[in-house]
Order: C-alpha cells, then sequence, then structure tokens
C-alpha cells in the first residue's frame, strides 16, 4: 500500500480521505501533436526528463557494447565458409502488402486524438507539470485529481511532495476500468464530458491498483 506520508498528503490536497488512489503514467510515448497546437499551447516538454545513470548507461552501451558485438559479428563471419551461409528468411509479397497497407494510429492509444479537447489540452502540459512520467490519481467523493511530484526522481510509494497539476469535478469526468486485469498490464481510461479521453497505465502498488480497479469498475 501507498505509505502514509502519501495518503496523508492526498487527504491534506483533498481535504478527506480519498476512495482510491494509484500511481499511474502514460503508457506509451506522448504523441507529437502538430505544430500550430504546440506552439500555441506553449510549446512545453513531450517527454519525461531522465535521470543522469540513464545517459551514462546509454554512453557506455555505444561506445563499449557495441563495438564488441560488431567485431564478434566479424569475426564468426570470418570463420564461415564460403558458400555455406544461408540466406534469411525474406518476406513474402504478401507480408510486404500487408506491412504496407497498415495505417498507425496518430494517437497511439494514448487519448483520443483531439488536441483540443480536454484530454488533449492536459496533455499538452503533461510533461510540463513534472518531468518525472509518474502521475497519482486520486478518487474523492465528488472529483478526480490528477497530482504530481516536481522532481525528477521519486519513490512512488513514499513521496509527499506531489501537488495537483488537474482536478474535475465527476459530472466532468469519469474513470474507466476493469477489475482483475492482469498485473503489469492493466489500464484504465479518464474519460471527459465532451467524450476525450487519456489511457493510463503502469500502474504503481499492486493493492493500490487492485483496489482502485475494483473501486472504479463497481
Amino acid at each position: 500500500m501507498a505509505k502514509r506520508k502519501v495518503q496523508r498528503r492526498a487527504r491534506a490536497i483533498l481535504g478527506e480521505q480519498p476512495v482510491a488512489l494509484v500511481w499511474c503514467e502514460l503508457h506509451t510515448s506522448l504523441p507529437v501533436p502538430p505544430k500550430d497546437v504546440h506552439r500555441a499551447a506553449g510549446k512545453g516538454r513531450l517527454k519525461p526528463g531522465h535521470h543522469w545513470l540513464l545517459y551514462v548507461g546509454a554512453v557506455v552501451f555505444f561506445f563499449v557494447v557495441v563495438p564488441m558485438m560488431l567485431i564478434d559479428k566479424l569475426g564468426r563471419k570470418s570463420d564461415r565458409a564460403p558458400g555455406t551461409g544461408s540466406a534469411g528468411p525474406r518476406r513474402s509479397t504478401r507480408d510486404r502488402g500487408a506491412a504496407d497497407d497498415r495505417v498507425d494510429d496518430p494517437a497511439a492509444g494514448v487519448f483520443d486524438g483531439d488536441w483540443n479537447l480536454t484530454a488533449g489540452r492536459l496533455l499538452l502540459r503533461w510533461y510540463g507539470h513534472s518531468p518525472n512520467p509518474r502521475r497519482l490519481v486520486v478518487l474523492a467523493h465528488d472529483r478526480i485529481c490528477v497530482a504530481a511530484s516536481p522532481r525528477r526522481r521519486l519513490s512512488p510509494m513514499k513521496a509527499g511532495d506531489f501537488v495537483p497539476v488537474a482536478e474535475f469535478p465527476l459530472g466532468e469526468a469519469r474513470l474507466e476500468g476493469e477489475a482483475g486485469q492482469p498485473r503489469g498490464f492493466a489500464t484504465f481510461r479518464i474519460r471527459f464530458a465532451d467524450g476525450s479521453w487519456i489511457q493510463v497505465g503502469r500502474l504503481g502498488e499492486p493493492e493500490d491498483a487492485d483496489h482502485f480497479l475494483r473501486t472504479i469498475s463497481a
């Protein structure tokens, strides 16, 4: 369960005991909005911030691991006798055609796709509120609150410095999700009165996630 510090902070923000809460993230990268829409919204950041260790790991991978892989691959090629190599499986014309005909979803399943509605406007400010990808969604008796920590790194179960970044009365938004989803793959939606929606996943502490999904699916 979320630590007492999180519960106390949520209670202080709401002025009441939360009905349910859960840490979550966008389940995939934020789609890139049209340039004019992004500019009109203040050109806020569209990606989360990363800890410096991630950059160190990337440098080590590209300058140490990749050269070693290339050397190993070249060594194996030189040991192979001429004419013994076999061509890899080729994609059939049908497979290529199916891939070419596949149209990518510009909204990537993150939201309904309309940047001018409530969900789109909220996403345009998503990482402007915090570079950390995690958000705390809190359900109260009469409203839904989305909160974020200003820190780049945080321990979601202990964070006590999160602040509300958006709040919606239950007449303007509702939560949709199914109980019993496989852990690690569970998602839910915040659906707004104008028909727009945001889908989030990567739910935090399992006990919180299970309770949250049971509550909103009841």
